[in-house]
């Protein structure tokens, strides 16, 4: 080896300890990520089911599921992720079943953005429907956080 490639190989070597030390001591400072707090209980064949189902009835013209949203989505309606560990299935199929959904919730948005009713959806559809919304969980570490923000829609008040 010739002593310009050893120079190399040792400028090399102080950039990755350099590098790891820093990292090690940045790190020590930071909280771990706690990761993505939203999963569903479902089985992935149910949940391509219940998919298809949310996307015919243009569920996400309003909402957002696994946190993805529409960038020119203007319309203020909860998010979907976690809404099981807020209401059972029993709830869900009750909200879906109503002719009426803003008498359960009621509504802040304009008429044209508030919930529509599925009662003349088929019973089946309805409960596959409250099924999946029963599924979709989120980790105790960020519930506080998710019916804060549910309330805070619902009503308007931090």
């Amino acid at each position: 080896m010739r002593k310009g490639e050893k120079w190399i190989l040792a400028v090399i070597g102080i950039s990755i300890v350099s590098l790891a030390t820093f990292n090690y001591i940045r790190g020590r400072d930071q909280k771990p990520d706690k990761g993505i707090p939203f999963y569903s209980t479902s089985s992935e064949e149910f949940s391509g089911q219940a998919t298809k189902l949310i996307k015919r009835e243009h569920c996400r013209d309003c909402h957002s599921l696994w946190t993805l949203k529409d960038i020119l989505q203007s319309v203020p309606a909860p998010m979907l992720d976690g809404m099981g560990s807020l209401h059972d299935e029993q709830w869900f199929y009750r909200y879906f079943s109503a002719k009426n959904p803003q008498a359960i919730i009621p509504s802040r948005l304009k008429p044209q953005y508030s919930m529509p009713s599925y009662a003349q959806l088929p019973e089946q559809d309805r409960r596959m429907l409250a099924k999946y919304m029963a599924s979709l969980k989120v980790k105790d570490w960020y519930l506080a956080r998710l019916k804060e923000s549910e309330h805070h829609a619902l009503t308007g008040e931090d």
